[in-house]
């Protein structure tokens, strides 16, 4: 199985961190205990500034789940034709090579979904197969990508588009004043991103994916997540999430390294889902790196933020087209999420 191509794509509209934190306290009105919280959280995100699906002063008026949903909805169509778009030109395929489509998202739902949608969209085969993936958060990115390549094992003359469409600023809760909620709408951006997973029997070239390993936390569920009433999405995120990072990660990633005869050594480069700045320090801390090994995911954090399961998607993007290993280096692609589990994919370039 080969990544044969790759893309990001993003709303038109960005903004830096203190505009938006001008907004929100805007929004909430500017007494200087409130200023000073919000501030402070948001200078701690590691995050320069963000996309977003509209214009802030637009989100005013999604004052309803349902009209929050509607610009996903909207949205997701456009950057997800134009992330899939992306991938195709960079692998020199066509829309009507897709065999198969995975759409992981968690930031918004539709019925039909909007791998269905896209199908209309783009005149995509009638006879694609399709996989839409809800409820994984951000370990859905890597998730997506090893269940694409275990479909590619099977059908070795197909290709797979996996698409992840995030539209995180469109779940926030305005009227909660948590420090989680505070942390996340400093933290989390909008955006999409598409890799095209090519069977051996298939033209394209590209790193290939060796090997994928899943872990499973029990009893770790109130870890992170969403927690979903009438007002749409609330978001549920531990001061624990570092802590389960730094004990699990370097563990679980030696034993998948055993599994194929490796140890860290032979790994030459590191693709980790931008967290935030306590996740990416608790990974490096558990894999044992020095600062310069997530130097990607720093960047793509500070340039974007955190945009979920799309998040470990971008950084292989500019993997793929900034910074490509030389032939025959290892990658680990991982991330973490919801559940709380990890998924490990091993890269050969």
């Amino acid at each position: 199985m080969r990544i044969a191509g790759t893309s990001a794509a993003y709303p038109p509209h960005y903004y830096t961190q203190q505009q938006v934190v001008c907004a929100l306290l805007e929004f909430w009105g500017e007494s200087p205990e409130k200023a000073q919280v919000l501030e402070r959280l948001h200078s701690r995100t590691g995050v320069d500034g963000r996309y977003f699906s509209r214009p802030l002063e637009d989100y005013r008026a999604l004052n309803t789940w349902g009209k929050a949903n509607d610009v996903w909805i909207e949205v997701a169509q456009q950057l997800g034709e134009q992330a899939i778009d992306g991938a195709l030109a960079c692998a020199g395929l066509s829309r009507q090579q897709i065999n198969a489509i995975f759409f992981v998202s968690v930031t918004g739902i539709a019925s039909p979904s909007v791998d269905a949608l896209l199908v209309n969209r783009m005149g995509l085969s009638p006879n694609i197969k399709r996989n839409p993936i809800f409820g994984l958060g951000c370990v859905a990115g890597a998730a997506g990508l090893a269940r694409a390549a275990d479909y590619v094992r099977a059908y070795p003359d197909h290709v797979a588009a996996l698409l992840s469409v995030e539209l995180c600023s469109l779940t926030w809760q305005r009227e909660d004043l948590s420090v989680a909620n505070l942390i996340s709408s400093g933290l989390f951006g909008d955006g999409a991103a598409a890799v095209l997973v090519a069977g051996e029997k298939t033209g394209p070239s590209g790193p290939r994916i060796t090997a994928n390993y899943q872990a499973f936390y029990p009893h770790t569920q109130d870890v992170m997540g969403w927690k979903i009433s009438e007002k749409g999405f609330s978001i549920v995120l531990s001061p624990e999430v570092p802590r389960v990072v730094e004990e699990n990660l370097g563990r679980d990633v030696d034993a998948f390294l055993a599994t194929q005869g490796l140890t860290r050594k032979d790994i030459g480069s590191w693709i980790m889902h931008t967290g935030g700045p306590k996740i990416l320090e608790a990974s490096a801390r558990s894999l044992g790196l020095e600062n310069g090994d997530l130097a990607i995911s720093w960047e793509v954090l500070r340039r974007v933020g955190n945009l979920s399961s799309a998040s470990v998607l971008i950084v292989l993007d500019e993997v793929m087209k900034q910074h490509r290993p030389a032939a025959g280096t290892r990658s680990i692609l991982a991330a973490l999420g919801p559940g709380f589990c990890a998924e490990i994919l091993l890269l050969e370039w």
